[in-house]
């Protein structure tokens, strides 16, 4: 394929489908000539409840991305490696088909990701192949930010702490975008439009996605230039164009946390913790998504379905299929519960304040298992990502790091009346309620069914009874035990 003297570079794309900012492409290409590959694992995939939007967005992306790199003349391959346990073998194959002697990758944190990465790493250096790895979708190495004796920080405000001494020391830059290369006499793949066993989400729904590191810069410049500045003000407020919009972009490495963060510093004059309200607070939430994935790696249990608070896992969650089809098709009968169902069903996203809601009422008020909603958020949302929804449930559930105490349960209608005062959200979602005022709109059991909202379900289950019960169920739970180590 090549003469003998040519060090060809593989990068294997993974959750990195961007070509600026991108550790691994950069450093594979300033080495030599570079291919890129993407392997197809439906099974792994369906294993993990990824959505099938999340899935259509990732095919999207790498057509865009398909187009990008063949502008710099580096191709870009497909192969199905069905589970992960087939990435060794087809990687191998490929390294000796192209005679690559280094393989690049953007290290990834889950329990599966670091054993696939692990033992392709040990199947390629066998064969004498170099694979070497990078720190990408975080701005911190896990294991890097650590208490003063030496574990991973437990409470979010300690780490952020921390996270912004070192930010002030050093900034973690953008890398270089690799140069055209010379032609390699290699096509890439077609990408596939569909992926088995994962239907095509609608049009409307793809068309709120646009694929594209383009369409992601947009975002975070439009968001950075104007919204930024309400972000803390508005961030709550579900009827507002409040938030960045960029999550999935960033799940799917689209974009990275470093253009992130420096949009952000560029318009806070460089500061992280004055100036702007907003860009702090934006920032912040960069940091959670850091300190999320750092727990990952130093607590794996959570990789598990295991709770992270290890006495929790007594706790007497109800079996209650019908009230679980309920909450997840938007009919619970409490209509910011719904609507926010309804917004996870039409658009694969959920708002944020909306999540800890959702996610409160069906741990709490139904007492339904954490991991139930976990697993039907995963299943539905185009951002979905393991360490930021496993974290947000656990914290919603009282069950994970840094949790909310079991005494404080959202109740929906206050939270409803607060953040979405005059129920526009509720009536985008929930049209049969748009002839209430603003008042009955919250909570239309209220009115006795009289009013033209026959349509409209109940509530399944009485807020001041089932909180009663969740309050029991949490107090009967043997006394808080330390979180142990990643060793277990």
């Amino acid at each position: 394929m090549n003469d003998a003297n040519v060090h060809m570079q593989l990068i294997w794309l993974r959750s990195d489908l961007r070509l600026l900012d991108n550790t691994a492409l950069s450093a594979a290409a300033a080495r030599g000539p570079t291919v890129a590959v993407f392997l197809l694992s439906p099974q792994q995939w369906r294993e993990h409840d990824d959505a099938p939007c999340k899935v259509d967005f990732w095919l999207r992306n790498l057509e865009v991305l398909s187009r990008a790199l063949g502008q710099l003349n580096i191709p870009l391959l497909i192969r199905n490696a069905p589970h992960w346990d087939d990435a060794p073998a087809v990687l191998l194959e490929l390294c000796r088909q192209l005679q690559v002697d280094t393989v690049h990758l953007n290290e990834e944190y889950g329990i599966h990701e670091t054993r696939r990465d692990a033992a392709v790493a040990r199947t390629l250096k066998a064969e004498g192949i170099e694979v070497r790895r990078y720190l990408d979708q975080l701005l911190f190495k896990p294991g890097s930010v650590l208490t003063k004796t030496g574990t991973y920080f437990q409470v979010f405000s300690q780490f952020r702490k921390v996270c912004y001494e070192r930010l002030h020391h050093s900034l973690p830059g953008l890398v270089r975008t690799p140069a055209p290369q010379a032609p390699l006499n290699i096509a890439s793949d077609a990408i596939a439009t569909q992926v088995e066993g994962f239907e095509v989400p609608p049009q409307s729904l793809r068309d709120l996605w646009p694929a594209g590191e383009e369409e992601a810069r947009r975002r975070l410049d439009s968001f950075t230039d104007v919204q930024i500045d309400y972000y803390q003000s508005e961030r709550d407020f579900p009827a507002k164009p409040g938030t960045s919009q960029l999550s999935a972009y960033l799940a799917a490495g689209v974009i990275s946390p470093r253009q992130c963060l420096h949009a952000a510093l560029q318009c806070n004059q460089g500061e992280f913790e004055s100036g702007k309200i907003g860009a702090v607070t934006w920032i912040n939430e960069l940091l959670w998504r850091e300190f999320y994935k750092h727990i990952l790696v130093g607590y794996p249990r959570v990789s598990r379905h295991r709770a992270f608070r290890p006495e929790t896992e007594a706790l007497a969650w109800r079996n209650a299929p019908e009230e679980l089809a309920a909450w997840q098709q938007g009919r619970t009968g409490l209509p910011i519960i719904d609507a926010a169902m309804r917004q996870l069903l039409e658009t694969g996203w959920m708002h944020n304040r909306l999540r800890m809601v959702v996610a409160m009422f069906l741990t709490k008020n139904l007492l339904i298992d954490w991991r139930e909603g976990e697993r039907f958020f995963m299943r539905h949302l185009i951002d979905g990502d393991l360490a930021a929804n496993n974290g947000g449930w656990q914290w919603s559930s009282s069950t994970g790091t840094d949790s909310a105490p079991y005494f404080r349960i959202f109740n929906p209608l206050s939270q409803s009346v607060k953040f979405d005062a005059d129920g526009l959200f509720i009536k985008h979602w929930l049209p049969q309620l748009s002839g209430l005022d603003k008042k009955a709109v919250h909570d239309p059991a209220h009115l006795g069914g009289l009013f033209g909202v026959a349509d409209y379900p109940a509530p399944i289950v009485d807020l001041n009874t089932s909180r009663a019960r969740a309050l029991a169920a949490f107090k009967n739970l043997p006394p808080r035990q330390t979180a142990g180590s990643h060793h277990e």
